[in-house]
C-alpha cells in the first residue's frame, strides 16, 4: 500500500517564506500598539442610565392610598411611552416613587420630557390629589453629577470664619472649566432673627405685615437715574442696605393709626445661623466639606 502524502499548503508557504511571515508579524504588532495609543480615553466618561424617577409626597396619606391615588395614575400615563422597557413602582407611608425604564438606545433627554409630558396628564386626572405640597418631581440618573473629590476644611476657626474660607476656595474651584457643581456640606447659613415681644407689639398696634413690610422697604437697592457729569451720563445708584443689627433694631415701625416706635423696642434682633440641614466632621471635629 502507497503512503499517501497530504499537505497543507498556507503551513507550507509560511515555511518557505518566513521572512515575509516575520515581517507580517511584526507590522500587525506595529499597527496593534499604534491603534492603543491613539485609542481615545476618558478617566471619568460620561455614561448614560435610562431610566427616569418620578418622586411623590403627600403628607398624611397612607401606602394604600398612595399606590391608587399617585402610583396607579402615573404608571398608567407612563405605559405607552415611545421606548419603554420597565415601569416599577414604591409607596410609602406619605411617599411614592415609580422607576420608568427605557431601551439603551433612547435619548435621555426626550426621555424626560416624555415622562414629565405623562405626570401631568396624570395631574389632570379626576383621580389624582389636587392639594399636594408640592407637584411630582422628575428626576434622572446622572453619574457626573455624583461627586467624585471631596475637600474637608478645618481650623481652629469658628464655623462662621471656616464658612468664609469655603466659600472663597468653592468660587475658584468653580471658576475651573472641568468643574460642574460644588456643593457645601455642614456650611451653616447667616440668618437675622427678629423675635418680637407679643404684648408690646400689641400695645404699640404694630401687626407682623408692618414689622415685615418696614424691613423690606428699608433694605434694597434702586436705581436712582441718570446724572450727567463732566459731559457724560453717569447712572445712579441708592444702595439701602442693612450692614449690622444695629441698623434693624433702630428701624422706625409706623402702625396704621399713625404711631410709630422703634423695632428694638417690641423686638430683639439676633445676628445668628439657620438651623443646620447638614452636618460634617473629621476626627470629631465639625468642617465643611466640598463635594465637588
Amino acid at each position: 500500500m502507497k503512503d499517501v502524502f497530504k499537505e497543507f499548503k498556507p503551513s507550507s508557504w509560511a515555511i518557505n517564506n518566513r521572512t515575509t511571515v516575520y515581517i507580517v508579524t511584526i507590522l500587525i504588532t506595529l499597527a496593534g500598539l499604534l491603534a492603543y495609543n491613539t485609542l481615545p480615553k476618558e478617566q471619568f466618561p460620561d455614561i448614560t442610565i435610562p431610566t427616569i424617577y418620578v418622586t411623590t409626597t403627600y403628607p398624611g396619606t397612607s401606602p394604600e392610598n398612595m399606590e391608587k391615588l399617585v402610583s396607579k395614575e402615573i404608571e398608567k400615563q407612563c405605559k405607552s411611552l415611545k421606548g419603554l422597557k420597565r415601569i416599577t413602582s414604591n409607596s410609602f407611608q406619605d411617599f411614592s416613587m415609580v422607576k420608568v425604564e427605557f431601551n439603551t438606545d433612547i435619548n435621555i433627554e426626550v426621555a424626560k420630557q416624555e415622562v414629565k409630558d405623562a405626570v401631568d396628564k396624570a395631574k389632570a386626572s379626576t383621580d389624582f390629589p389636587k392639594d399636594l405640597p408640592t407637584p411630582p418631581n422628575v428626576m434622572d440618573v446622572n453619574i457626573s453629577d455624583m461627586p467624585i473629590l471631596y475637600v474637608n476644611i478645618s481650623g481652629n476657626y469658628d464655623l462662621k470664619k471656616l464658612k468664609k474660607y469655603a466659600d472663597d476656595l468653592q468660587d475658584q474651584l468653580e471658576a475651573l472649566p472641568e468643574v460642574n457643581r460644588i456643593d457645601e456640606i455642614g456650611a451653616p447659613d447667616r440668618e437675622v432673627q427678629i423675635n418680637v415681644d407679643m404684648n408690646k407689639m400689641a400695645a404699640a398696634k404694630i401687626s407682623f405685615a408692618n414689622i415685615q413690610s418696614a424691613v423690606a422697604n428699608e433694605n434694597h437697592t434702586i436705581s436712582g437715574g441718570t446724572v450727567k457729569m463732566n459731559g457724560q451720563q453717569r447712572d445712579l445708584e441708592v444702595k439701602q442696605e442693612f450692614a449690622n443689627t444695629n441698623q434693624i433694631a433702630n428701624l422706625i415701625i409706623r402702625s396704621p393709626s399713625g404711631g410709630q416706635v422703634y423695632l428694638k423696642d417690641i423686638a430683639g434682633v439676633k445676628d445668628t445661623f439657620a438651623e443646620r440641614e447638614s452636618y460634617a466632621t473629621l476626627d470629631g471635629k465639625p468642617v465643611i466639606t466640598l463635594n465637588v
